[in-house]
C-alpha cells in the first residue's frame, strides 16, 4: 500500500472517533479535518538586498521539503521605497502527506526546542476554525543550521481546518497533538 504519516493514521484511527463521540456528528464526512497548512514570512529588508528572500526560500524549502514562492507587493509604497511587483516574502502552502508530516516534526521536535516553552497560546482562532501561530525563531527547527543561519527571523504558520466552529477546530488540533495552553 505505501507509507502513510504518523499523525494521517492516528486521525484516521482514533481522532475521527474521537471527534465523533465529543460533538455526536451523525455522519463521519462531517469530522473536521486539517485541510493545509501554510508558512509564511515577510522580509522586510528585501527592499535593499535582494538576497534575503532567497534565503528565506531556502530555509522554507529545509524545513517543509517543498520549494516556497516569493510573494510580492501589489502596490507602490514610496515612504518604504517598495515598486509593485518586488518580492516582499515568502510563502509554501502544504498538503497531503507532507503536511501531516510537518505537523508531526512541528509538534514532537520542534516546539519543545521553544525557550521556557509551556504551551501555544489558544487566541489565534479566527471564528471560522482556522488556527495561526506566531513563531519568534526559525532555528527551533532541527533541519536549520545555526552556523549558516545568517539573520534570526520568525514565521507565521496557519493551519487551516473543515471546522466551522473554532471550538471543533481546537479539540482537532488538540487531538492531533498540538500543546495548548491551560486556561
Amino acid at each position: 500500500m505505501g507509507y502513510v504519516p504518523r499523525l494521517k493514521q492516528e486521525y484516521k484511527d482514533r481522532v475521527v472517533q474521537a471527534l465523533t463521540e465529543e460533538f455526536s456528528y451523525a455522519n463521519v464526512m462531517q469530522v473536521p479535518k486539517l485541510e493545509k497548512i501554510v508558512l509564511s514570512r515577510g522580509v522586510g529588508g528585501a527592499v535593499a538586498d535582494k538576497k534575503l528572500i532567497d534565503h528565506a526560500i531556502e530555509e522554507f524549502g529545509k524545513i517543509t521539503g517543498q520549494k516556497a514562492i516569493a510573494t510580492i507587493s501589489k502596490k507602490d509604497v514610496a515612504s518604504f521605497k517598495l515598486r509593485k511587483g518586488m518580492p516582499i516574502g515568502a510563502k509554501v502552502t502544504l498538503r497531503g502527506e507532507k503536511m501531516y508530516e510537518f505537523l508531526d516534526r512541528l509538534v514532537t521536535s520542534a516546539l519543545p526546542r521553544v525557550r521556557d516553552f509551556n504551551g501555544i497560546k489558544a487566541n489565534g482562532f479566527d471564528g471560522r476554525g482556522n488556527y495561526n501561530l506566531g513563531i519568534t525563531e526559525q532555528i527551533i527547527f532541527p533541519e536549520i543550521n545555526i552556523d549558516k543561519v545568517n539573520r534570526i527571523a520568525g514565521m507565521d504558520i496557519t493551519f487551516v481546518t473543515s471546522a466551522s466552529t473554532d471550538k471543533e477546530a481546537k479539540s482537532l488540533l488538540t487531538e492531533l497533538g498540538l500543546p495548548f495552553k491551560k486556561n
